[in-house]
């Protein structure tokens, strides 16, 4: 009779790590990132030292660096906090990017066609209002399929991205198209486009009051307990005696009004204008956000931060240095896969079968093999 042996290595859930073992793994994560990118550079014949020291320079040295760089954060943290309930829920939202679009073109069109019959300030609203509730709905959409039907919502919301950004094309080149042939949506008025406050558009204000409310909603709140329940077991949420369709495609709406809030940002605040790329791949990159602070809303300041700084800090690079941006991505790439690997080593640890198993089971093999 064959004796069943465990495997060579296999994984287990670890126990709570202590707090200053698990700092100790995430610095040690970004040393090595750092020390791994050192190495690229060098490679390409610049100093390691000199280039990072670009890159904290280029992104935070001086006032203006230091209002592009929160203009980068403030959208990547804004689409973070939208997907962070979607994402406790179990519910992968891909689709932040389409979100961000919808919401960006509802509030363009009264920034287009009500500028010249409303002041700044109800404008604002009536434009911020019209992208949360575009963006929402926009959501609603693959989540009342998921509630109704049990589709793929990760594809689903990942094809509504596309969806989307052909609609902005066909503006450009359309019924919003400013000079014929340009292809190119004119820049909105003056009054509704977002005040700035401290050298950066006001969007930074708004995004951080979510940054509280999002705590509170996700830590303190009915709705926040729900979300937890179901992501923790769908069957133990319904015997409990929720409705999780309904939760589903609130928690989704939520998500989508606040990326499409980020998208009434990012057009009024950030551009002064629509276009198809409006987004930026922010939808796709707050994702690495929202992980890399285990969904926590505080966490995603710092986080969103460091990676405005990254992204500022590689455009210096580039025109200090000359290095490639490609190389620029390899060394940003390199640390995020460092950050979100060290999770792994956090939340798991690798178990290696003992000694004396593994020669009781190379000896059973032999002789396995002698009698064959």
């Amino acid at each position: 009779m064959n004796k069943k042996h465990e495997p060579l290595i296999r994984l287990a859930k670890r126990e709570m790590m202590p707090k200053g073992q698990v700092w100790a793994i995430r610095i040690g994560s970004i040393l090595l990132a750092l020390l791994l990118g050192g190495f690229i550079l060098m490679a390409i014949g610049v100093n390691p030292i000199e280039a990072y020291g670009t890159i904290i320079s280029g992104s935070l040295g001086k006032k203006t660096a230091l209002r592009q760089t929160a203009k980068i954060a403030v959208p990547l943290l804004g689409c973070a906090l939208a997907i962070a309930p979607c994402f406790k829920m179990r519910f992968w939202n891909i689709g932040a990017e389409g979100q961000i679009t919808a919401g960006a073109i509802a509030a363009s069109y009264f920034a287009l066609y009500w500028a010249d019959k409303l002041p700044a300030l109800p404008l604002l609203v009536i434009m911020g209002a019209a992208g949360a509730i575009a963006g929402g709905i926009w959501a609603l959409i693959p989540a009342f399929f998921k509630a109704k039907w049990n589709t793929n919502e990760t594809l689903f919301t990942l094809m509504m991205n596309y969806i989307v950004i052909g609609i902005v094309r066909w503006l450009e080149g359309g019924p919003w198209e400013g000079r014929k042939g340009s292809q190119v949506i004119p820049q909105f008025a003056e009054n509704a486009c977002l005040p700035r406050v401290l050298g950066v558009h006001c969007g930074w204000i708004i995004v951080l009051i979510l940054v509280v409310l999002m705590h509170i909603y996700m830590r303190h709140t009915k709705h926040g307990y729900e979300i937890a329940v179901i992501g923790d077991s769908i069957n133990t949420a319904r015997y409990a005696g929720m409705n999780v369709g309904r939760i589903m495609m609130r928690t989704m709406f939520i998500s989508g009004a606040i990326s499409g809030l980020v998208g009434f940002i990012v057009a009024s605040g950030a551009n002064g204008t629509l276009y198809h790329g409006v987004a930026d791949g922010v939808g796709f990159t707050s994702i690495t956000v929202a992980w890399l602070a285990q969904l926590n809303a505080f966490a995603m300041v710092a986080i969103s931060g460091l990676l405005a700084v990254l992204t500022k800090g590689a455009e210096t690079l580039q025109t200090r240095l000359a290095v490639p941006a490609s190389i620029s991505e390899i060394i940003t790439g390199i640390l995020l896969f460092c950050m979100l690997g060290c999770e792994f080593f956090i939340n798991f640890r690798l178990i290696l079968r003992a000694k004396k198993q593994q020669k009781e089971a190379a000896a059973e093999g032999k002789e396995a093999n002698e009698n064959a």
